[in-house]
């Protein structure tokens, strides 16, 4: 009876499930349960170790290491470095652009101190030069604008240099003809003068002639 009692006993054991290991039992509890807080002795040594961090950022670098500080301190550290390499790329990039301003400004001021070219050949090499010195893609494209914005201030300033010439070409002209014109009115007021004077004078000459052949009586001529 006893064996029977054991044996249904041993029958009964063996149809239960098997118990989780702890380890196992530890992780579905702690899954199950919700996020604690992270402990405040934690958040100040964090802070002490990262004073510039917010305190969210300790939190939840925390909670990513399961409150581990070795491994959260380790995660910070990886965090600051990232921020640190990106910074300084940040910074190289503003420098590699300063640097590629500077070496545009240069270039310009060149072009502007030097002596433009006068034709298209010169403008050509001139145009390979700068090229060839380009460093990038766009600093190619920048030095191209800048030839090109030189060549037509060039060609402005030289149209407008021409057409100052012509117009002046042609005032000197027109002042000359002027002159001439001045001249000639001149000779022809004179001209004029002259022979007001001797009309005058020949009006005077007749009046005297009339006053001479004038007779009271208008005797004839021949009868004394």
């Amino acid at each position: 009876m006893s064996a029977a009692v054991c044996g249904s006993k041993r029958s009964f054991f063996e149809d239960l499930p098997p118990s989780p290991p702890l380890s196992k039992r530890l992780r579905c509890s702690s899954s199950t349960s919700p996020v604690r807080l992270s402990p405040p002795s934690l958040i100040d040594h964090l802070r002490a170790v990262f004073p510039r961090m917010e305190v969210q950022v300790l939190e939840r670098a925390l909670q990513e290491c399961g409150y581990d500080i070795d491994a959260a301190i380790k995660s910070l550290h990886e965090l600051c470095l990232s921020l640190s390499d990106e910074a300084l790329t940040a910074f190289e990039k503003h420098e590699g652009k300063s640097t590629d301003d500077l070496d545009a400004s240069t270039s310009e001021n060149k072009m502007a101190s030097s002596n433009l070219p006068v034709d298209g050949a010169e403008w050509v090499d001139l145009l390979v030069r700068e090229m060839s010195s380009a460093t990038s893609f766009d600093d190619a494209k920048a030095r191209a604008a800048r030839i090109l914005e030189v060549l037509e201030k060039s060609i402005s300033e030289r149209a407008s240099a021409e057409a100052t010439n012509v117009i002046k070409n042609e005032n000197m002209v027109l002042k000359e003809q002027i002159e001439q014109l001045k001249l000639t009115v001149s000779q022809y007021q004179e001209q004029l003068r002259t022979l007001e004077v001797n009309n005058y004078a020949l009006a005077m000459h007749l009046k005297q002639a009339q006053q001479v052949n004038s007779f009271p009586g208008r005797f004839p001529p021949d009868v004394y």
